[in-house]
C-alpha cells in the first residue's frame, strides 16, 4: 500500500481544486496497479477522510474503475450516435464471435471519443484510431489479441 499512499501524498496540494482529489487519485490508482482494489479503497479512504463506502461508490459509478484486475488489453470502441450513423454496428457485428465475446481482448464501449467527424473510433490506451472500417477494426483488435 505504499504506492497507494505515493499517489495520495503526490495529490496532498491540490486539495483545495474544483472536485477535490478523488477522481485524480483513482485514475493514478487504477493506472499503476490495473483495478482500484479493497486495500486502495480503504487507503484512500483513510488517506482523504472519507468512508469506504464514498470512495466505493465512486469507484462502482464510473466504468473507468475495476475493482479486480482484467489482464486483457482493452479497446474502447465508441458507439455514439455519430459513429453509428457511420456504420460502427456493422463493424462490431462483423469481428470473429470471439471477439464480441470479450475473447483475449476488452471490447468496452464509449460513448463519445470527441471525434465524431471522423467516425467510427476507437481508442486503444491513449491512442484514438479514426474512420475505422472492418479491416482496420480487425487488425486493432487482432494486434492486441
Amino acid at each position: 500500500m505504499e504506492r497507494v499512499e505515493d499517489i495520495i501524498a503526490a495529490h496532498a496540494g491540490r486539495a483545495d481544486e474544483p472536485g477535490g482529489t478523488l477522481l485524480p487519485i483513482l485514475h493514478d490508482v487504477q493506472a499503476a496497479f490495473g483495478h482500484v482494489g479493497e486495500d486502495a479503497i480503504r487507503a484512500i479512504a483513510h488517506g482523504l477522510n472519507l468512508s469506504r463506502a464514498e470512495v466505493h461508490g465512486v469507484v462502482s459509478f464510473y466504468h473507468d474503475f475495476r475493482a479486480v484486475p482484467d489482464p486483457r488489453p482493452v479497446l474502447k470502441l465508441c458507439r455514439a450516435e455519430a459513429c453509428q450513423a457511420r456504420g460502427v454496428e456493422a463493424l462490431v457485428a462483423a469481428l470473429p464471435q470471439q471477439a464480441q465475446d470479450g475473447g483475449r481482448v476488452k471490447i468496452e464501449t464509449v460513448y463519445c471519443l470527441g471525434l465524431c467527424s471522423v467516425g467510427p473510433n476507437a481508442m486503444v490506451g491513449d491512442a484514438v484510431h479514426a474512420r475505422l472500417d472492418g479491416p482496420k477494426l480487425a487488425a486493432l483488435v487482432e494486434a492486441l489479441a
